[in-house]
């Protein structure tokens, strides 16, 4: 993730970014839930996508949305506008809470007392000068609920993420092998995690997302067996329009892999099997050591 260092000083002041700016309009877009999202990982033959994940990708959703009320200010203000949605060097969630959204919790993602954790950042630049509204103040209390709901222990203490454990970097941004000590604690995810996110109390106040967030039937609790299998033409097919196609098949198919290799099941042996051939050295090296714990017999 070198771009964050690379950007930093576009990132250390709005007007870095864009120096005519004057104001920024923070927003949030809802994407809670209609189901509990931790269920699948009561069923290892299946896997856990992240909710935001499930559907369209809400850069393409939430950046319609804010391009319409962007135009909206341009033409009644006569004012310059520019919009991101976590496609450029802008500190999102700091802005958010000196926006009066909510505030950054202990899992250093935003928290909303009306939407709790689920909630998509995106920002309107302008040259319009606005009252700032007021920031918002730390609601996490003494709750550590997000600290203790991690599978691979990712926070060092409150307020900081070591990203090199965390789930969501492992199975997105990292290219490489996953670490194999860090393997058996990712259960069946495999793309992304909401475990810190879910244990949120404030969740308890959340709205089910927009229409156009809402889980994919298929996406909701596909079978691993299923997605082993997928070539990178049928991979591309199944996730155009979605954020898992950033991925690629190879790294999609190296976290399945490592879900298989967690299942227990050894009806899934069969597609470890298949792919400890894989031309891509990755995913072949994940495939064997998913048959390795699954069928210790036929390890090499």
């Amino acid at each position: 993730m070198g771009w964050m260092a690379e950007r930093t000083d576009q990132r250390s002041h709005p007007q870095s970014l864009w120096p005519a700016a004057r104001s920024i309009i923070a927003l949030g877009l809802a994407y809670a839930p209609e189901d509990d999202p931790l269920a699948n990982l009561k069923h290892p033959d299946r896997a856990s996508i992240s909710v935001y994940a499930r559907n369209r990708d809400y850069h393409d959703v939430m950046k319609g949305l804010l391009k319409h009320l962007a135009q909206h200010i341009a033409a009644r203000f006569h004012a310059e506008v520019k919009v991101f949605v976590d496609t450029a060097p802008v500190m999102e969630k700091p802005l958010a809470q000196q926006a009066g959204l909510g505030w950054q919790g202990k899992h250093t993602n935003l928290v909303s007392r009306a939407h709790g954790s689920w909630l998509f950042l995106g920002e309107i630049y302008t040259t319009l000068e606005l009252p700032p509204d007021a920031p918002h103040a730390d609601r996490c209390g003494t709750c550590t609920a997000c600290l203790a709901a991690c599978p691979t222990d990712a926070f060092p203490a409150p307020y900081r993420l070591d990203a090199t454990r965390c789930i969501s970097y492992l199975t997105i941004e990292h290219k490489g092998p996953i670490p194999p000590d860090l393997r058996a604690r990712m259960g069946n995810r495999i793309y992304g995690c909401d475990d810190c996110l879910a244990a949120c109390p404030w969740n308890r106040f959340a709205h089910a997302a927009h229409e156009k967030l809402r889980a994919r039937d298929d996406l909701k609790s596909p079978l691993l067996a299923e997605l082993a299998a997928l070539d990178d033409a049928q991979f591309r097919a199944k996730f155009a329009g979605s954020p898992i196609k950033r991925i690629g098949r190879d790294r999609f198919v190296r976290n399945v892999l490592i879900a298989i290799g967690n299942s227990a099941d050894l009806s899934l042996v069969p597609a470890a099997r298949h792919l400890t051939t894989d031309t891509n050295p990755v995913v072949a090296e994940a495939a064997q050591w998913a048959l390795d714990r699954l069928h210790p017999r036929e390890a090499t």
